[in-house]
């Protein structure tokens, strides 16, 4: 049965989580200068939601499982989607609803198998040579990248014969869709790695944590609250954002969102690379207060205050606000409108693969690092002091910097759709 109940709320969270920042910025006309500033705002506003409702959870919810009883944590948790679910339901009759027009998966498998059928067919010089229906769909902008997919475009025979085939000829507008979820695609296997930073927060940092002095005047800090540290920080930054960065950029750059998508999501990035040699520098910290003190086989909490992990819980806080934020938006502005809700949705990908490249990786680094020592790998003990953690974090740094350059390419590369 639990298990049950926990697959039931992966699958609603998915569901919520695709939709919503879409639906949310849906109700915005972009077409409207002055709204379509408003977008930016709601996605920051979006981002600090988030990380509200996750700062009740790792505390008041923690609280209460550990001090009430698990079945009453479980009864605020469902209170409180119920009370959102009929906030949700009040606002039906003044939202703005878009209807839907089709799978986007069907779109583009269309598009994929015209342009495969096609393949033998000969690219027009002039792309008004290429299929569209304007009364239909809206006419967009044709782009010189993924020309092999205009071949989808291109009529076999007279266009009327071949529009009953949509699996054999397809609307420029649809191929011109496709290759806007296709740019994107590198952008999200960009922030992959920084994702994967983020998994070691709810992992390793713990552990280090619950291995620290944790008490606070009179209080103890429940382990399982460990990560309240980076979701505080956030919740004072994104306003701080919202209101003073943004403003401000925006009278340098002229930009609506006072820096471009792409930029935001850069920054996000090299953070992230701070944020892991900052964490190697805090566990070699850790692991000299352990030896110094001679408590490197002790259960025992180390003489060194838990709060040495907010600077690798700041920075890497900061790196989750540019990041995840900017992404949400560049997908939402950059994809067709009638896959925004699929192009959001890869920025929950991206975090599912990150938590899973983690998993990857410890496994990976603890079977090479065994062999080259002989013994046990960096992170294959229980004991954390005698393990090499630092030079783990340092392996993430690397690798998260290298990634950096690897997404200036990607977004040098991409054009903004106009």
């Amino acid at each position: 049965m639990l298990y049950t109940g926990l697959y039931i709320v992966a699958i609603g969270t998915g569901a919520v989580k695709a939709s919503l920042p879409a639906h949310g910025a849906d109700q915005f006309d972009d077409t409207d200068p002055t709204e379509r500033r408003l977008i930016s705002h709601f996605f920051n506003w979006y981002f600090f939601s988030l990380c509200v409702g996750s700062l009740v959870a790792v505390t008041l919810i923690v609280w209460v499982q550990e001090n009430v009883g698990w079945e009453w944590g479980f009864g605020l948790s469902t209170s409180g989607i119920f009370m959102a679910l009929v906030v949700f339901v009040f606002g039906f009759l003044r939202y703005r609803n878009k209807m839907p027009s089709g799978s986007p998966l069907t779109r583009i498998a269309k598009v994929l198998i015209a342009a495969i059928k096609n393949r033998k067919l000969p690219l027009p010089a002039d792309s008004k040579m290429l299929y569209d229906v304007y009364f239909v769909e809206s006419s967009v902008e044709h782009t010189e990248q993924f020309r092999f997919l205009d071949k989808a475009a291109i009529p076999r025979r007279s266009a009327q014969e071949d529009s009953e085939s949509q699996w054999r000829l397809c609307t420029l507008t649809q191929v011109e869709e496709t290759k806007s979820l296709l740019r994107m695609l590198p952008i999200f296997a960009s922030t992959i790695m920084m994702n994967c930073c983020l998994a070691q927060l709810q992992t390793f940092s713990v552990q280090q944590g619950s291995t620290m002095d944790r008490t606070l005047k009179s209080f103890k800090i429940p382990a399982a609250s460990l990560t309240a540290i980076p979701l505080v920080f956030m919740v004072i930054l994104v306003p701080l954002y919202d209101q003073l960065f943004v403003p401000l950029a925006r009278r340098i750059t002229g930009h609506e969102s006072g820096i471009t998508h792409l930029q935001r999501v850069g920054i996000g990035l090299l953070l992230s690379a701070l944020a892991m040699a900052v964490a190697a520098v805090v566990e070699l910290k850790r692991k000299d207060v352990a030896r110094h003190h001679s408590l490197l086989d002790t259960s025992e909490p180390l003489p060194i205050s838990v709060l040495w992990l907010g600077w690798q819980y700041l920075v890497l806080g900061i790196a989750d606000m540019f990041t995840l934020a900017g992404l949400l938006e560049f997908f939402y502005s950059q994809a067709p409108s009638g896959m925004r809700s699929l192009s959001t949705a890869l920025s929950w990908c991206s975090i599912s693969l990150g938590y899973y490249l983690s998993s990857v990786l410890v496994s990976v680094v603890n079977k090479i690092s065994a062999r080259l020592r002989n013994g046990a790998g960096w992170l294959s003990g229980n004991n954390l002091n005698r393990n090499h953690l630092e030079l783990f974090y340092t392996l993430l740094c690397v690798l998260t910097f290298l990634n950096f350059f690897h997404y200036l390419a990607w977004a040098r590369w991409y054009k903004y759709k106009s």
